[in-house]
């Protein structure tokens, strides 16, 4: 691995005009608006898998125009109401997996939806269970999921998948053991940038953790890193070459850099000066953009696992900061 994109200093200093286009809010209040007209909810049954400290519910909630969307929550046994809740967004190919395979925010008292991503859940990734129930229609699109639809903000895959992840808070609010006022919001890479885009759209969150967001500062990204997936959109306009600005403008409508600026959560991010896959520039310009209270952690050495296992101290740190609970100090070494 090498350095991949601008030496830090000016990374720091880096917050570009924002690609943004006309009606941006109308489009995603309209969205909203027609996916609330279903009520929300989380519906399931609690499932035994083998664990002694936490009970398992395998949810359904109202997504994109009502269409079900697949979670997992799971909450420490003996949770006692109102508790904070955590909501998990998974990272580009996954779904929500097995049960077991996220465990740290129940084992640290909160209880924790996670949310499966439709359609994903392919090519050695997480399985998902939920589909992409696009009943409008779409046209072609490469390998992978940025130009699915890309031929207008209507039909991109994004649409419906950002929506997903805005009814899956709206939806844990709505259980009986949860603080609807402490819910935070987090996940890395995709996860990461579904982030953003809820604390640009959703009310009142108390934090939001995005460990090396994608969906942000597309432009960019297809021009500096050949890496997937942002390779998918250079790959899309080499054989459509017509369509460079009707693309971006599209993708825009679903920026991290867009939605950051109109967030007022507390946010935590973190990026790798050797992530080709979601260059640091990229994550710069959301975190400037960012309109809340903002901190960034830099790996100059690391790729896109960012602080990898050792991430997982400050990410329970910053929910306890946000969510009013404590943790003991991380140890040394």
């Amino acid at each position: 691995m090498a350095f991949v994109d601008w030496p830090l200093d000016r990374l720091r200093e880096y917050a570009p005009p924002r690609e943004e286009p006309d009606g941006f809010d109308e489009f995603w209040r309209a969205t909203l608006a027609d996916a609330r007209t279903r009520p929300a909810e989380l519906t399931g049954e609690r499932v035994d898998v083998g664990l002694r400290t936490v009970d398992v519910h395998d949810v359904r909630f109202p997504g994109f125009a009502g269409q079900p969307i697949a979670g997992w929550l799971l909450v420490p046994r003996g949770t006692r109401g109102p508790a904070p809740a955590v909501v998990q967004y998974i990272g580009y190919g996954g779904g929500r997996g097995e049960p077991w395979i996220n465990l740290v925010p129940s084992a640290a008292g909160y209880v924790h939806l996670v949310m499966d991503s439709r359609g994903q859940g392919g090519g050695g990734q997480h399985r998902a269970v939920t589909p992409d129930l696009d009943s409008g229609g779409t046209g072609p699109s490469t390998p992978g999921f940025l130009t699915r639809g890309v031929e207008s903000p209507e039909k991109h895959y994004l649409r419906r998948l950002i929506t997903d992840a805005v009814r899956a808070v709206d939806a844990v609010r709505t259980h009986p053991l949860v603080d609807p006022a402490r819910v935070a919001v987090t996940g890395g890479s995709q996860g990461g940038g579904l982030a953003l885009a809820v604390a640009g759209l959703a009310d009142d969150l108390a934090g939001v953790v995005a460990d090396v967001p994608f969906l942000c500062h597309y432009r960019r990204a297809s021009e500096i890193t050949d890496a997937q997936p942002y390779a998918e959109i250079a790959r899309y306009l080499s054989g459509n070459r017509e369509h460079v600005e009707q693309v971006f403008r599209t993708l825009s409508h679903f920026d991290g850099v867009n939605f950051a600026a109109r967030a007022s959560a507390p946010a935590w991010f973190t990026t790798g000066l050797m992530d080709a896959v979601c260059p640091p520039s990229t994550v710069f310009a959301a975190h400037h953009h960012y309109a809340g209270p903002k901190q960034i952690e830099v790996y100059p050495y690391n790729g896109h696992e960012g602080g990898g296992t050792q991430g997982v101290a400050r990410t329970l740190a910053a929910l306890a900061e946000c969510l009013g609970t404590t943790v003991p100090a991380p140890r040394a070494g």
